[in-house]
């Protein structure tokens, strides 16, 4: 059985910072590309970072030089971690393993809330 399970999330004022974290396991998690998405109520879900088996990463323009994507392939872990956080980060943060073109696993969410 296929599991990735998120934890982190919560409500940070704005300039804060949060650590996401995802835990997988039921497949070969070294492998797969890891992503963080996140969605808006009436919004498509879009890509936040990425990360490559090979350790490469990739960012959504909107949060570069402010998210930071890193997996540990000992630990089937992949951590985001968000700095200087705006209130338009404001979503449901999800966990995929698989490219974003896809089909993949995903974790359940968790809410990331930036408000003063």
């Amino acid at each position: 059985q296929v599991q990735l399970v998120e934890s982190g999330g919560g409500l940070v004022q704005p300039g804060g910072s949060l650590r996401l974290s995802c835990t997988v396991s039921g497949i070969g998690f070294r492998s797969y590309i890891m992503g963080w998405y996140r969605q808006v109520p009436g919004k498509q879900r879009e890509l936040v970072a990425g990360v490559t088996s090979g350790g490469s990463t990739n960012y959504a323009e909107s949060v570069k030089g402010r998210f930071t994507i890193s997996r540990d392939n000992a630990k089937n872990t992949v951590t985001l971690q968000m700095n200087s956080l705006k209130s338009e980060d404001t979503a449901v943060y999800y966990c995929k393993a698989g490219a974003s073109s896809s089909g993949g696993y995903w974790g359940q969410g968790t809410q990331v809330t930036v408000s003063s």
